[in-house]
């Protein structure tokens, strides 16, 4: 799957290349931009140089969109080293100047009230570094969304690494977010007859339960299935998220059986109950720009409209660092519900565990919030936190992260709100009776 997720990357890149290329007038006074694969000293002068013309706006706007252009195929046509070198320049030359920005913050200490009105669009300027202009640019290009998303990425991979490329990763994720406001996201039905290749970037980007096969996907695709995703307007053909949902009577305790191929049809004239078995974000470069709870709320509104009788809405969701934890320095505090080998205790025993972690665990940046992102993300959308299901995913990766365990979060529609500010607000995680009484064993 790893390897069609690549082979999609480039196929992607392949198809830009010739947009790019028509989008760029072929003026006899502008230069071609050429660049060693990995960006030597010599190219970053000129990269400099060039990035320069495309901020002041030199020969016009037509030409600094030219000029954007070349500097975004020429990025792509870097190797590894190349891009880093290349990220790395726009970081460190092309953020705020700190001396301009410190004189006019003195003109606006020493202004009167009238005068500051005067000073604030100055004010907003010079906190603007250059480089956002230059981002922008980009975005007037075929394509160009894409590639700033599918540069944020890279960015973030990068990050750890090359802290100095921390600022340029706010700017994008600023930009993006402004650009990617749920107002302007179409949500729409993924089903077998959608075209080939987005089901093979459904295939590459499902992130919960991989997609083994072309049957495997055309059962979850099938007539008791359903699958919703968010779509840009300038990435019409790039799902940004999507969840797939199961129409069953009752709720559901097992991913294997609820994905299990040889199991007959489900009659939807019966089913009672919506599981969202798989969220998926399909855009590593939106991470942390959040629009699944309008997802899952939009998905909500549409199966009520298409199935009427649907009485109950609730996900069957992994645990992903309950293992993790378990494992950890701070599970080994916790020591009057720690056994000296937990993951060989009683099902009872490990349940009340995993109930610990979920509702009590928090995160160390945010001591209100759930440990575990699963939890925090359908938490903090108003769901409780309906019942634990023992072995729920018998796979390497559920046993491994999860000790095989499963969680319903239930969305019970009139209390999602209420239960999400209470949880935003305070950290109160709504919970069923069932689950109280795990937390009391």
């Amino acid at each position: 799957m790893q390897q069609l997720a690549n082979q999609l990357f480039h196929k992607t890149i392949r198809r830009w290349v010739p947009f790019w290329r028509d989008a760029q007038p072929q003026f006899d006074a502008l230069e071609k931009l050429s660049l060693d694969p990995e960006l030597n000293n010599a190219d970053e002068k000129v990269l400099l140089t060039w990035m320069d013309a495309c901020l002041k706006d030199n020969g016009g706007e037509v030409a600094a969109r030219s000029r954007a252009a070349e500097l975004g195929r020429r990025f792509l046509d870097l190797n590894d080293a190349g891009r880093v070198r290349f990220l790395c320049l726009m970081a460190d030359n092309y953020s705020v100047d700190e001396v301009h920005l410190t004189a006019v913050i003195e003109s606006w200490l020493s202004a009167n009230s009238d005068q500051r009105r005067m000073l604030e669009a100055q004010l907003r300027s010079a906190l603007e570094p250059p480089r956002m202009k230059l981002l922008t640019q980009f975005n007037e290009l075929p394509q160009g969304v894409k590639f700033l998303v599918d540069m944020r990425a890279e960015v973030l991979r990068l990050r750890r690494e090359h802290p100095n490329l921390a600022p340029l990763e706010v700017d994008l994720k600023r930009l993006l977010g402004a650009w990617f406001d749920v107002g302007l996201l179409q949500l729409e039905e993924i089903n077998w007859g959608s075209s080939a290749e987005l089901l093979e970037k459904l295939i590459a980007y499902e992130a919960v339960h991989a997609i083994q096969s072309w049957a495997d996907l055309k059962n979850r695709l099938d007539s008791d299935r359903r699958c919703f995703a968010f779509f840009h307007p300038n990435m019409p053909d790039e799902p940004l998220i999507f969840v797939e949902v199961a129409l069953v009577k009752g709720m559901a305790s097992n991913v294997q059986a609820l994905l299990d191929e040889s199991a007959p049809l489900e009659d939807i004239r019966l089913a009672d109950t919506a599981i969202f078995y798989s969220i998926s974000n399909a855009q590593k470069g939106l991470s942390g720009i959040s629009f699944g709870n309008f997802l899952i709320k939009s998905v909500v509104k549409k199966l009520q409209q298409e199935f009427p009788q649907l009485k109950q809405f609730a996900t069957l969701s992994p645990i992903p660092g309950f293992c993790r934890w378990l494992d950890s320095m701070d599970a080994v505090k916790e020591s009057d519900l720690l056994w000296e080998d937990s993951m060989s205790s009683s099902p009872e025993q490990l349940q009340k565990l995993a109930a610990h972690y979920l509702v009590e665990q928090k995160q160390k940046r945010n001591d209100k919030h759930a440990r575990d992102p699963v939890a925090h993300f359908h938490l903090s959308n108003g769901a409780k936190l309906e019942r634990l299901n023992w072995m729920a995913d018998t796979s390497d990766n559920g046993v491994k992260q999860s000790a095989g365990m499963m969680v319903n979060y239930l969305y019970e529609l009139p209390h999602i709100e209420s239960r999400s500010q209470s949880y935003s607000a305070d950290g109160k995680v709504a919970v069923s009776t069932s689950v109280e009484k795990q937390l009391n064993l």
